[in-house]
């Protein structure tokens, strides 16, 4: 199993439309990617414009295959306008 964490920074005030987005993706990807064992978004409590996606993929296959559906890359354009920088990726390795 393959997990990713991923770290992303949203604008003051555009936690609600990110938030919008981000629900509408994810139930593409629980309807639609098997091998997605896990897709959920987390909010820091520490600081409300930091979201955490908590995912976890049953293989290789499956991951590759997510990056590369229509509404996953549909969604980049969408959550754009909300964030404050670049998503930070952490890949790992299930044990």
């Amino acid at each position: 199993m393959i997990g990713i964490v991923a770290t992303l920074k949203v604008q003051d005030g555009k936690g609600a439309e990110f938030e919008a987005v981000f629900a509408d993706l994810s139930a593409k990807v629980r309807a639609n990617e098997p091998g997605c064992l896990l897709y959920q978004l987390t909010k820091s409590r520490a600081d409300p414009n930091t979201y955490k996606v908590l995912e976890l993929y049953k293989d290789q296959d499956a991951l590759s295959h997510h990056g590369q559906t229509e509404y996953f890359r549909a969604a980049g354009p969408k959550m754009g306008p909300c964030m404050a920088g670049r998503p930070e990726i952490e890949y790992l390795d299930a044990v």
